[in-house]
């Protein structure tokens, strides 16, 4: 869309002198008068970490994946095995017990390593 101007020198019976000016002329103008703000940089936001006091931290426990003394992994997970089966032989094989009977399993095999009473 074009602009009419109107020129300051007007002659007496004629018409007043146009200038055309585009819409892309005026903001060529417009940023050229104005300079362009910079943004200022953000500064990062830095993680605040709490301090732990070190009586509340607890160290993860091992009891389970501990070896007994004398007796290598490998024979410990056999004793269990065997274990389980006979408990689960005990209750008739019904299903979905197993994870409760490898656990009574597990500790009724260290109660015996720790007693000394299976070896390897």
């Amino acid at each position: 869309m074009a602009t009419t101007k109107s020129s300051a020198k007007t002659s007496p019976g004629k018409r007043p002198a146009t200038v055309a000016v585009s819409a892309t002329a005026k903001a060529k103008a417009a940023t050229k008068a104005a300079p362009p703000v910079k943004p200022e940089p953000v500064a990062k936001a830095k993680a605040v970490r709490k301090p732990v006091a070190k009586a509340a931290v607890a160290k993860p426990t091992r009891s389970r994946a501990k070896k007994p003394a004398g007796v290598p992994l490998e024979q410990r997970r056999n004793y269990i095995e065997m274990a389980a089966y006979y408990i689960a032989e005990r209750r008739g094989f019904a299903p979905g017990n197993l994870l409760e009977d490898w656990v009574q399993a597990e500790a009724e095999i260290d109660r015996l390593l720790a007693e000394g009473l299976l070896g390897g």
